[in-house]
């Protein structure tokens, strides 16, 4: 009979019974009671009564019956914690129990029980079963660990459970090394500084050597704690590649990602020009397509990782785009996943039968996977240049289907094949406004007026076409409406004569009769522009487009290297970081590719701890709460009412440049949107007050840098050499490469324009999203002259920190967006924290003393400095360079300690220890902070700033 009767009762008196059952001197009844007892706890009924009864079953020779009681006091011991102290001598007892199975059942139930007063007592047992002879006892207690320190992190440091927990990572049994790690990297996720796991070449060697006999989750966690090592140099990375290799032929589609994770980072180690390069690129395309013939939930989550993959390497799968193909039997989310696979790998070499596929797929009866075909075949025409006119005439095959959605998508992607191609596919134009009546969503319908303006010479009744649109003006959507107003301008320009009451018509609707700012504003720029000097008006509106490029939907690069450190996790199927999805900042840790790193640890800090109400003299720094707090704080934020009035010379730059009712006149008419810098968030209002930062040095802005009779800028500042920021092929010619200065007070962005295209560039001009430190332009970008073929322009840009603030990840992402005459250019950056540093951040020592204790311990982060050669005065003199400053020293046993200061420009406070050995090139650095995050960037600025 199964267990399903003890569900069934229903009796009133059940408790007496049940109390008297458990009692009862017969082992089999007191079984069938416990069983009861739990049917009744799963079911949601209080039997916390009976706590007693219970735990006095335990003192039993009787595994199945000892399990249910543990099961029943890991549910009640929270709401019972005295009555759950009577079973702690029943835990002792069971520790040295001599079947393994019934001590680790009790070291197992021991870190369930998350009560406080019981936590000290289960410490001493918790110690035999670290060191237990039986390995299943040892592999269960490394387990406990870690849930211990998740109720009581200080007793499990103080107890020394961590240095026995390292211990076991060199132990004989690889279950117990697999669980030693997982023990290790919990712990080491919620407290990211305590470098708990310090991998070193001996560490690893004894994980690759668990790898091969751990179960499957054992191996998962061995490869991911590899994943977060960085290995010494490319032999060491080669030969961890080959150990790892074998788990890509393993059964479990978990291990083999984790596996993949690794190969894919230490690849990067990898010369490309080394044979064993190639294959290993050969090894990992069939293990990702084996992941395909899974169930769909499984290929769906294969896909989603494989596209990141595709995006690094494509030369991985480029030989394997069959695996891709779309089977009739395929949910619709695995589809698309494919489609956008494909489109990744499509070359010359495979077009023609990508192309076949597509067309085939284009006739299928799911509407949304079809939409997608269409849209695949335009970009395929847009990546593979040969293959343009084949497409061309494959979507020419399925606008003759009159099928509407298709026609509709068919029309949008050979307007972007215009703009690829201009002056090659204009023949089919014709075919084309034969299925204007059928189009009725907005992205067609825009698309469509875009083709007749610009082509409106080509068409004889293209007045006619655009009126019919004209006729329901205000019942189109905004995308439409500024779609048809410009290509109405298009044509007066081209045909003047015969358009004249057209233009007059469609101005009049747009700014009299329109709600909407953004057409009002492009409609108020046409009309002062038409009658203010048409052979303006002409170059504008008709300037010639730039052409655009192929792939506009890759994921930016250092979002992908983090995403490719997630593999095989929830990151690498919502294509976003940890810390977009995880709430709290704990356990969320910011990865890198190798080449990358080299810092300490790379990730954030714990949560910001209120500081306690300890007594302390005045002269404390007051705490801050969080950095966000921090940077909105309005006392803390720089003074901004003596910013001298903007030049009216300086008003036109300042009215959002990248925005709004400009679109037009950027040549950006095409996307319809015209709000195309909205995503910047730069309210126009709040330009004028940032641009006129850069006269304010005297004035509003100068008791910010101290400039009246501060502490004078050292001559050693630092400055980082310049680095690509945004590369020609990104940004239609113009490369702009960059760096970041500190001098006299005042931060610069220092940058170098390169024009690599034909044509000259002119009208440039700067914009910031909102940054966690506020910094933003200071003044226009001053290009004084047009910037021709060939030619660089270096340019300083002062910059304030009163603009708007908004936290980043990482904490000291800039991104920035740059207006030329040709189009927007968005890109994004790193500053150094050390820009931030400002000239009065010298503490007085009894400040600094009061302040230093006053931050709470958990604020302190410690860091490494490896391979500096300088003695500790050498270091003082060049971090001062950088406003970093020694504020006392003093040596014990032959070790210099320095203690210093940093003030940020929107008030926070560093302090800082750092400890120089006379013959020792490494240094340690404490770091104390009320705002945690700020620590690990600082660290790097000492590293950047000492190492230079």
């Amino acid at each position: 009979m199964t267990d399903s009767k003890y569900f069934t009762t229903t009796k009133k008196g059940e408790i007496f019974e049940l109390k008297a059952e458990l009692n009862s001197d017969k082992k089999e009844k007191k079984k069938e009671a416990v069983k009861k007892v739990i049917a009744s706890m799963t079911v949601g009924k209080d039997v916390s009564a009976l706590f007693p009864d219970v735990v006095n079953c335990m003192q039993t020779d009787n595994l199945e019956l000892k399990k249910l009681v543990y099961l029943y006091l890991m549910n009640y011991a929270k709401s019972q914690p005295d009555m759950a102290i009577m079973a702690v001598n029943t835990f002792v007892k069971d520790c040295e129990d001599p079947n393994p199975l019934i001590r680790a059942l009790a070291v197992r139930t021991m870190g369930c029980i998350r009560v406080d007063k019981i936590t000290e007592y289960l410490c001493e047992p918790l110690r035999k079963c670290l060191k237990d002879e039986d390995p299943y006892v040892r592999k269960t207690a490394a387990v406990c660990v870690a849930k211990l320190h998740d109720i009581n992190a200080q007793l499990v440091e103080d107890q020394g459970f961590l240095d026995t927990l390292k211990d076991l990572i060199s132990d004989s049994n690889p279950m117990v090394v697999a669980n030693a790690v997982a023990a290790l990297s919990e712990i080491a996720e919620s407290h990211p500084n305590s470098n708990l796991l310090d991998l070193n070449p001996q560490t690893i060697n004894k994980l690759l050597t668990a790898l091969n006999e751990c179960t499957e989750w054992g191996q998962i966690f061995i490869l991911d704690c590899l994943a977060n090592y960085t290995p010494r140099d490319d032999r060491e990375s080669q030969s961890i590649c080959e150990r790892v290799t074998p788990r890509l032929s393993h059964a479990n589609s978990a291990v083999v990602l984790s596996a993949v994770k690794v190969l894919m980072k230490f690849m990067e180690m990898l010369p490309k020009d080394l044979d064993y390069y190639g294959t290993l690129l050969k090894k990992l395309a069939p293990p990702l397509v084996t992941l395909l013939s899974a169930e769909p939930e499984l290929q769906y989550v294969a896909l989603r990782n494989i596209n990141l993959i595709v995006q690094k390497r494509p030369e991985i799968l480029k030989h394997e785009m069959k695996v891709f193909f779309v089977k009739y039997n395929d949910p619709i989310y695995v589809k698309l996943e494919k489609l956008d696979i494909m489109i990744r790998l499509a070359s010359q070499a495979n077009i023609a039968q990508v192309l076949a596929e597509l067309k085939e797929y284009a006739t299928e009866v799911d509407v949304d996977f079809v939409r997608k075909a269409v849209r695949a075949i335009g970009r395929c025409a847009i990546k593979v240049e040969q293959s343009a006119e084949r497409c061309v005439s494959t979507l020419l095959d399925l606008i003759q289907t009159k099928v509407n959605y298709v026609v509709q998508e068919a029309i949008v992607v050979i307007k972007d094949i215009f703009r690829k191609y201009p002056n090659k596919y204009e023949s089919v134009i014709a075919t084309l406004c034969e299925n204007l009546d059928s189009l009725d969503e907005p992205e067609a319908r825009a698309a469509m007026i875009w083709i007749v303006g610009e082509y409106a010479e080509r068409i004889d009744n293209a007045d006619e076409l655009l009126e019919s649109f004209l006729e329901g003006f205000h019942d189109e959507s905004t995308q439409v409406q500024l779609q048809l107003l410009t290509a109405i301008v298009k044509l007066f320009l081209k045909k003047p004569t015969e358009t004249q009451e057209l233009v007059q018509q469609v101005l009049s609707l747009a700014t009299q009769d329109s709600d909407n700012p953004d057409l009002r504003d492009r409609g108020y720029i046409y009309w002062r522009l038409l009658s203010t000097d048409p052979v303006a008006a002409k170059e504008v509106v008709l300037a010639e487009k730039p052409l655009i490029s192929e792939e506009t939907d890759l994921i930016e690069p250092t979002l992908l290297e983090e995403l490719i450190c997630h593999i095989g996790t929830l990151a690498s199927v919502y294509h976003k970081p940890p810390s977009a999805f995880v709430e709290g900042s704990r356990g969320v840790q910011h990865r890198r590719l190798p080449p990358r790193a080299g810092s300490g640890e790379s990730a954030e800090s714990p949560d910001v701890g209120q500081s306690g109400t300890s007594e302390a003299p005045p002269a404390v720094i007051p705490s801050q709460g969080d950095l966000l707090g921090d940077l909105l704080n309005l006392d803390l934020a720089p003074p901004t009412a003596t910013v001298p009035p903007v030049q009216p010379s300086m008003q036109m730059g300042a009215m959002d440049l990248l925005g709004g009712g400009l679109d037009s006149l950027l040549g950006g008419d095409i996307g319809g949107s015209p709000s195309m810098g909205a995503g910047l968030g730069a309210a126009p209002a709040a330009m004028p007050a940032a641009l006129g930062g850069a006269p304010a040095i005297g004035g509003g802005l100068g008791d910010l840098f101290d400039l009246g009779g501060g502490v004078g800028m050292p001559t050693g500042s630092y400055v980082p050499p310049k680095t690509m920021w945004l590369p020609a092929m990104k940004a239609k010619g113009l490369e702009i490469s960059g760096t970041f200065a500190r001098r006299g007070g005042i931060i610069q962005m220092d940058l170098s324009l390169t024009n690599k295209a034909m044509s000259v560039m002119t009208d440039f001009a700067i914009q910031f999203n909102r940054n966690s430190f506020g910094l933003a332009p200071a003044g226009p970008l001053q290009v004084l002259t047009p910037l021709s073929p060939n030619q660089t322009i270096d340019v300083s840009l002062p910059l304030s920190t009163s603009g708007p603030v908004m936290k980043m990840e990482p904490l000291n992402n800039l991104q920035v967006a740059v207006k030329n005459n040709i189009d927007v250019f968005y890109f994004s950056c790193q500053y150094p924290l050390s820009l931030l540093f400002v000239e009065d951040g010298k503490m007085e020592r009894q400040v600094f003393l009061a302040t230093w204790k006053d931050i709470p311990n958990d604020n302190e982060a410690q860091f490494q400095i490896k391979d500096i050669h300088l003695n500790s005065d050498a270091a003082s003199n060049k971090l001062q360079g950088s406003n970093i400053f020694t504020i006392a020293k003093r040596t014990v046993e032959g070790q210099d300690m320095l203690y210093q200061s940093i003030k940020l420009t929107n008030g926070i406070w560093v302090l800082a220890e750092m400890r120089v050995q006379t013959g020792n090139p490494n240094y340690t650095l404490s770091i104390k902070c009320r705002a945690p995050e700020v620590s690990q960037f600082v660290y790097q600025c000492y590293e950047l700033v000492l190492k230079n």
